[in-house]
């Protein structure tokens, strides 16, 4: 790391650091911050010419504290409008997404779109968006090492620059605390930083804010990650050679969908990712068996995150290979049937008031005396299970003045990360995010594109082109 001062018009810069361990394109994207001018436009000199994104830095004889001299035109800054009020059907359409719902990109700091498209996926949640600004620099709990603290207050950062900004960012703080915290992300080949799983970057992220957004000295029912992602699973685990049997619950961030030759469709796929057979040791037989674990949800997360299984590891080429096998799923998701009994019951009178309001919209006559008695049914429902949260389907409000609502069991599509390319360490990956006004933005790194509803049922597989790798679905309510 190399500290110098950059000439820019009649400013001066100094002490910005050169990391001359990553490309020059990701020092113009710090001076972009500075500056304003995009990193396709600057002119900056250095020993034998113009510096090139990809140059070598050791070959340029860059010093410590030396004066680097910056041409080039900032973007010009948004004044304030000098004309009456336009309306926003009055703007051209690319312009609309902009004022209704933010597009901005992230730029490419080298082979870290497995990076972008995570964090275009998580920013699309309100919910988390609330949680990290309650997140205080100074309030971290003791529990939190400062490395998970500090990649909480980057993201934080990072997605508020997001929200008050048009042009592409640069989301060079959070990457360094990202390797720093998890140094697999700057793994280095030939000098430059390799392609990463966006599946690991998605997990390991979630898992840091889970730790640093709990309340300081509550259970984990405060665990603001797990309200919003968390799906609690039931599982009976049972011997078919000795007949043994056991039940064990759990927590997990996302379900898995299997992928094989009888796998067509999402639902499938979930089916078989909810059954898998274990190896442990028997106390009856006094040796190892073979257990089959067979798991259910028992509660709802606001936002469910679907993985696909694409990837396996190829010990020929000693990589992780990926399977191409189309796998088609719905814009609109029921998971009703991968539920245990007790939150079956839980979803039943929810699922009719649902039912009917949708009826109703449609011009449907719906029988308003069941549907009475169906919401009397939701609100006893609450109150007999208001003393155990097992299995609850009511959504805690998680800021003052939210309603408290029902869970239905029907989640709508609202994020798809994709993937393209044969293996998970390479390709490219890309966000899909919904936004809030139902139009879509293929988020592909600093250059966001509008995208219509059939463009992302395009991206269930079968060939080269992107195909869905991670998916976001948000639960469909009802007021109590």
């Amino acid at each position: 790391m190399i500290t110098v001062s950059v000439k820019w018009q009649k400013e001066i810069f100094k002490e910005v650091e050169i990391d001359t361990t990553q490309s020059p394109y990701v020092f113009k994207c710090q001076l972009y911050d500075l500056t304003g001018v995009p990193p396709e436009r600057q002119k900056i000199m250095v020993k034998g010419g113009l510096l090139k994104d990809d140059a070598d830095w050791s070959t340029l004889g860059v010093k410590e504290g030396q004066k680097l001299m910056m041409m080039g035109t900032a973007d010009e800054i948004v004044k304030s409008p000098e004309k009456g009020t336009v309306f926003v059907e009055d703007l051209p359409e690319e312009e609309q997404v902009v004022a209704v719902g933010h597009t901005a990109g992230l730029f490419n700091l080298g082979n870290t779109c497995y990076m972008n498209s995570t964090l275009q996926c998580l920013h699309s949640v309100p919910e988390l968006k609330s949680s990290l600004i309650k997140y205080s620099h100074s309030g971290r709990n003791n529990d939190v090492d400062p490395s998970s603290h500090m990649l909480t207050i980057a993201t934080r950062d990072l997605f508020n620059e997001l929200d008050k900004s048009v042009k592409p960012v640069a989301p060079m703080q959070f990457w360094m605390v990202l390797r720093k915290k998890y140094p697999q992300f700057g793994q280095l080949h030939n000098g430059v930083f390799m392609q990463q799983d966006a599946e690991e970057c998605w997990t390991q992220l979630l898992y840091t804010l889970s730790q640093s957004l709990r309340s300081p000295g509550s259970s984990e029912n405060l665990d603001a990650v797990k309200a919003i992602f968390g799906i609690e699973l039931i599982s009976r685990i049972h011997c078919q050679e000795s007949n043994e049997e056991s039940s064990e619950t759990e927590s997990v961030y996302s379900l898995k969908c299997h992928i094989s030759q009888e796998v067509n469709h999402l639902h499938e796929g979930i089916k078989h990712g909810l059954k898998s057979e274990l190896e442990k040791a028997s106390p009856a037989l006094g040796r190892s068996a073979t257990y089959l674990k067979e798991s259910r949800i028992n509660a709802l997360p606001r936002y469910l995150t679907v993985q696909f299984v694409r990837f396996f590891w190829k010990r020929e080429s000693n990589q992780k290979a990926k399977i191409l096998r189309k796998v088609d799923y719905p814009l609109e998701l029921d998971v009703y049937d991968f539920c245990s009994d007790d939150l079956r019951k839980k979803l039943d009178a929810p699922r009719q008031i649902l039912r009917n309001e949708e009826g109703k919209k449609l011009g449907l006559k719906v029988n308003d005396t069941s549907s009475a008695q169906k919401e009397n049914d939701v609100k006893m429902s609450d109150a007999e299970g208001s003393s155990n949260v097992d299995g609850e389907p009511s959504v805690v409000p998680m800021d003052e003045g939210e309603k408290e609502t029902q869970m239905t069991g029907i989640y709508d599509l609202v994020a798809v990360l994709t993937h393209k390319g044969r293996s998970a360490d390479s390709g490219h990956y890309v966000g899909w995010v919904k936004q809030e006004n139902g139009k879509w933005i293929e988020f592909d790194d600093d250059n966001p594109k509008p995208r219509v509803e059939d463009d992302i049922t395009r991206l269930s597989g079968g060939g080269d082109w992107h195909m869905a790798y991670i998916i976001m679905y948000k639960a469909r309510v009802v007021s109590v």
